[in-house]
């Protein structure tokens, strides 16, 4: 399978009418539990003008074993970075699309903590829906790409930033419930998973207004 390298085409083309780009990219939105997370970077035309960091791919592509060291040479690259997460009662409370958005929400405030001037930057979104502003942004700029974890640098460094946090958290969510076996699958819906879900229930860390014992064995 031909691997496609993300380039830095399309953040150019943006930074000639914005000072800054924040890329984002969600992992997590299918799983059964756990949150899902939103990583948000920023870069700039200083940036843009570098080389893309050495092995990044959308975080599907890493190798698990390489993807901290591909995180921290995004993080590197990036001139600010947050992760921003929605809860699994979020995830009931509003469902999975309003809870993406407050993640991003989240995300971009952690941001603006940073000192970034979010108002004054282009969002971009990987997919074809822009989730923020029914979440309850206003005043933002939000562009969704599709493909964008594959084709742009900057949210495939999201991606692979979010993922290793994600992943990090899930890992201490297993030392805490290790009958799910979190650890291995990050609340995915493995068949391990599904047969604990089926000998202990479902935990507190679950999506509980999903139809979790339908769900398809994804690895």
């Amino acid at each position: 399978m031909t691997v496609i390298e993300p380039t830095l085409t399309t953040e150019r083309r943006i930074l000639k009418e914005y000072p800054l780009l924040i890329a984002c990219d969600e992992v997590g939105r299918g799983a059964l539990a756990g949150p899902v997370a939103v990583g948000a970077v920023v870069i700039d035309a200083e940036r843009a003008r570098k080389r893309v960091p050495r092995g990044l791919r959308d975080s599907k592509l890493v190798p698990a074993a390489r993807r901290a060291e591909v995180a921290e040479r995004a993080a590197a690259w990036t001139s600010a970075g947050a992760v921003g997460w929605a809860s699994p009662a979020d995830i009931d409370d509003v469902g999975i699309m309003r809870a993406l958005g407050l993640a991003t929400i989240r995300a971009l405030d952690q941001l603006r903590a940073q000192g970034v001037a979010v108002e004054q930057a282009l969002v971009l979104l990987d997919g074809n829906h822009d989730y923020i502003t029914p979440a309850g942004a206003s005043g933002l700029q939000v562009r969704p790409v599709v493909k964008a974890d594959r084709d742009c640098a900057s949210a495939a460094a999201a991606s692979v930033i979010a993922k290793v946090a994600r992943d990090a958290l899930m890992c201490e969510l297993h030392d805490e419930l290790p009958p799910y076996q979190w650890s291995r699958n990050k609340g995915y819906a493995s068949a391990e998973h599904r047969d604990a879900i089926r000998a202990h229930g479902l935990s507190d860390h679950h999506r509980r207004s999903w139809a979790i014992a339908d769900a398809p064995t994804l690895f």
